[in-house]
């Protein structure tokens, strides 16, 4: 991956690996500076370039889907963020945004996970409009166990920790955005998160 600067790719890695490691665009940028002057915004820009389509899944892994939506800040309104995690490997398997939440976008979320991971059981908290998309697609329904709502809770707080640090207010300027700029961090996110639970086992 080389943005238009051309720079060694070894160091655009590095410098995605400082700023998926915690840090911030601009402490990224600093920390960058030892091997090479890069500003936040290059980051940021590959962060965009990288645009992966899907985040990466391993079918055969997956016995179950936990799901929970909650509100994440972008620019100067709120939208939905839907998380589905596999609760063994702990593994991000989806994460999407909404404008709205109900039946019919907690439907098109868990479908999207059935295409990429076949079929299986379905968590999730009371919301009343997870009961109904599951039966449209006969998936089995129950509400989180204990160890469920945990792994999950866990799940959707480091992401939003993580947000809320640096990029809750996701920076556009273009009117009736598609907000593909913010899939583009989640999905990136997510892929960083699996890679780091995969290199830890």
């Amino acid at each position: 991956m080389i943005n238009r600067n051309r720079t060694p790719s070894e160091y655009v890695g590095y410098g995605l690996y400082l700023y998926f490691s915690g840090l911030s665009l601009r402490r990224a940028s600093e920390r960058l500076s030892c091997f090479i002057k890069r500003n936040h915004v290059s980051i940021w820009n590959w962060i965009q370039k990288h645009k992966p389509k899907r985040i990466t899944s391993r079918r055969k892994n997956v016995f179950g889907f936990v799901v929970d939506e909650t509100l994440i800040k972008v620019g100067s309104g709120y939208v939905w963020l839907w998380v589905a995690i596999e609760p063994i490997g702990r593994r991000i398997l989806a994460l999407s945004i909404s404008k709205e939440r109900n039946m019919f976008v907690a439907e098109r979320f868990i479908a999207g996970l059935v295409r990429v991971n076949g079929k299986h059981p379905v968590s999730t908290d009371g919301g009343t409009w997870y009961p109904q998309a599951c039966k449209f697609l006969k998936l089995k329904h129950h509400i989180h166990s204990p160890l469920e709502k945990s792994l999950i809770e866990r799940a959707m707080q480091y992401i939003k920790d993580r947000t809320e640090c640096f990029d809750d207010y996701f920076p556009c300027r273009l009117k009736n955005c598609k907000m593909e700029h913010v899939m583009n961090w989640l999905r990136f996110f997510a892929d960083y998160h699996n890679s780091e639970l995969i290199a830890s086992k």
